[in-house]
């Protein structure tokens, strides 16, 4: 009986990536290992990858490698929702959010197929997101790691694309500084879980599935992506001193104490930091007095005025390294 060889596709960024570098590892990997010639697709303004992906599933993909930014990674996981074929990761972007939240390798491209060819299938949760115009207009969109309302979008939104290439996630530090001088509360009505609308005042509103940034910033400690939940932070700064709470909460506490026991005893004794909320849950219907910034996994996303997210248990499936992930636990 003559045996199928497994068949790889890669949907690539040509903006991203170097191919000729890319399709010489890429190739010579997947012939080493006995699979089929990889087939490629290449993404375009008018496919960010949803379209490609799609056609590298109906040609028989039993893998797809995703080679580019976040919002590629995105399109690739928003078309493999449910499909059941494994999604590989081969970053090549500023954030490669969820890269690095998984333990995959974002600098060394031979590692990075060697895991895509012989790494174990890990099935993790997506966030689903419903985003209402203010003219009524209604998307519908996945994330693999945060979304958000706010001024984390406003500062997506700023960010110098020049200044991204040459310094990486540190633009957003830069565009965060140049959204200062208009911030402003956003007034919004959220429920979580079906529970009554209550009317809070926030900067900014985050969803996650996963919880680390770049720069080592540990946003949401508690986040995992294969829980079946999600979690929502509120950023509500109260007078001068509330940014620094704000930064003391998320960089040294979360970033720092928690790395050791003695520093979540430290976490556990110490008060807790108002201006910022954590809740958990799986789903979050907000809508806001004004339409807002909104982005998903890093990519401006346009104003919204209503968001309705909810998570997608188990929805897809990733090819990590071997030993990153304990099944018996669900824990990063």
């Amino acid at each position: 009986m003559n045996l199928r060889a497994l068949q790889a596709a890669v949907v690539y960024n040509p903006l991203k990536v170097d191919l000729l570098a890319l399709k010489t590892v890429v190739s010579a990997a997947a012939d080493d290992a006995g699979w089929a010639h990889p087939l490629w697709f290449a993404t375009t303004l008018a496919d960010a990858g949803q379209g490609v992906t799609a056609a590298a599933v109906a040609a028989g993909a039993d893998l797809v490698m995703a080679a580019g930014g976040d919002g590629t990674v995105r399109a690739v996981a928003e078309a493999l929702r449910s499909t059941g074929v494994t999604m590989a990761l081969l970053p090549s972007g500023t954030g490669n959010l969820l890269a690095r939240n998984l333990d995959v390798a974002i600098t060394n491209l031979e590692e990075m197929v060697r895991v895509a060819l012989h790494g174990v299938d890990r099935t993790i949760d997506l966030g689903v997101t419903s985003i209402i115009r203010e003219n009524g207009d209604e998307e519908e969109h996945v994330f693999l790691v945060m979304a958000g309302l706010g001024l984390d979008a406003k500062m997506i939104a700023n960010t110098n694309s020049t200044l991204k290439k040459a310094v990486g996630w540190l633009a957003y530090v830069d565009a965060g500084i140049r959204a200062i001088p208009e911030l402003r509360p956003v007034l919004l009505r959220v429920s979580v879980d079906g529970e009554a609308e209550r009317a809070v005042n926030v900067h900014t509103i985050i969803i996650g599935n996963c919880g680390k940034l770049p720069g080592g910033i540990l946003l949401i400690p508690d986040a995992k992506p294969d829980d079946g939940l999600l979690d929502f932070v509120a950023l509500r700064p109260r007078g001068p001193l509330g940014w620094i709470n704000v930064w003391n909460k998320v960089a040294w506490e979360n970033g720092v104490l928690r790395r050791t026991a003695l520093g979540r005893k430290i976490i556990d004794l110490s008060r807790d930091v108002k201006d910022v909320t954590y809740l958990t849950g799986r789903d979050l219907r907000m809508v806001v007095e004004t339409p807002q910034e909104f982005q998903l996994d890093g990519d401006e996303f346009g104003e919204a005025k209503t968001v309705h997210a909810w998570v997608d248990p188990g929805a897809l499936t990733v090819r990590v390294p071997e030993g990153s992930f304990d099944p018996r636990r669900s824990t990063l």
